[in-house]
């Protein structure tokens, strides 16, 4: 069995592909590689190109009959960037879905898992989420999720590939066989910022301190990266039961079911280095939220799944990629 992984030469589609390698599924990658990592492709069959171009889209079916599913990952996911140019992201994100999905219809396929985002939800005071949450996203990339989902929704109701929308929330570490993990070495995210501030030996700011929430400071759900690509593999096993031509599509939050504020994201990463990351207390960034987590259990009962991986050894795993990161990719 293959499964197509749009986007696997990016942080989470190479990781879920290193997870569908150890289940015996083969990874079949497609990335343009406008983010994506050609070195994530090593040993893995790999097209290079773009999910809009059809005549690419016939080959790889063509070339592997097998293929039974489809991840998309691909997509840019920059908030900042997004609001610079959110035609660039509208196209990108949503216009090449929609080619993307029309492609995967003429060739036959009926099982599609798109990566969604926590992102799309109203999460501006610190509260839990689950899938009937209100939804509010607050950037165009965010926008341009929440306009997939209901554009896959659509489609699959009308016939086309049934669709699983994974809506992750903040993905966190590497594989732990470091295959793969995290490619850029200026990240944006809070971890990212954090390992930034320890190496430069200079003091994190924690941006805004008086939101509602049990310590002031923002709130999210920071779940194992490798946990996350391991819900896949349990999605692809589980298709069929999952969605049918009755229930063609079905939206699953991934995330620990529990919030950890930044400053419980600096105490976690303080029980892990050797010396401690001081913080320093900042004004909140504009547009910034208070943020939230998911309250849902449906990923437990529908695909036996939740993190076995905790908050901490996601964290080392981060922190041991980095030197095989700047071997791997010296450029």
């Amino acid at each position: 069995m293959s499964v197509l992984i749009a986007g696997g030469a990016g942080y989470i589609g190479s990781t879920v592909a290193s997870a569908c390698l150890d289940e015996g599924i083969e990874p079949v990658i497609l990335d343009s590689l406008v983010r994506g990592r050609r070195e994530f492709t090593d040993g893995r069959v790999f097209y290079e190109g773009d999910i809009s171009d059809g005549a690419l889209i016939d080959r790889i079916f063509a070339e592997h009959p097998d293929i039974t599913t489809v991840v998309h990952c691909a997509a840019l996911i920059v908030v900042p960037e997004s609001v610079a140019d959110p035609i660039g992201y509208y196209e990108a994100n949503v216009a090449k879905s929609l080619d993307f999905v029309s492609h995967l219809h003429r060739n036959g396929c009926d099982r599609l898992i798109f990566s969604s985002s926590a992102s799309i939800y109203q999460a501006e005071d610190g509260s839990p989420v689950d899938e009937n949450s209100p939804l509010a996203p607050q950037s165009p990339y965010a926008r341009t999720k929440a306009h997939c989902e209901e554009m896959f929704a659509d489609i699959a109701a009308g016939g086309g590939p049934r669709t699983v929308s994974l809506r992750y929330f903040n993905p966190v570490g590497s594989d732990p066989e470091l295959r793969t993990g995290l490619q850029l070495r200026r990240p944006t995210h809070a971890l990212g910022m954090m390992i930034l501030a320890h190496q430069e030996g200079r003091p994190f700011a924690i941006t805004g301190t008086d939101y509602p929430t049990r310590d002031g400071s923002g709130i999210r759900d920071y779940v194992p990266v490798w946990d996350l690509a391991k819900a896949h593999v349990e999605v692809i096993k589980r298709y069929d039961t999952l969605v049918t031509r009755e229930k063609p599509s079905l939206a699953i939050n991934l995330g620990t079911g529990s919030g950890t504020t930044v400053r419980e994201l600096v105490d976690a990463f303080n029980k892990v280095v050797d010396t401690p990351l001081a913080t320093v207390d900042a004004e909140a960034r504009p547009g910034d939220v208070a943020g939230g987590y998911t309250k849902s259990d449906r990923a437990e009962k529908l695909l036996g799944w939740k993190p076995r991986l905790t908050l901490e050894e996601g964290i080392r795993s981060a922190l041991d990629w980095i030197p095989v990161r700047d071997k791997m990719l010296a450029d």
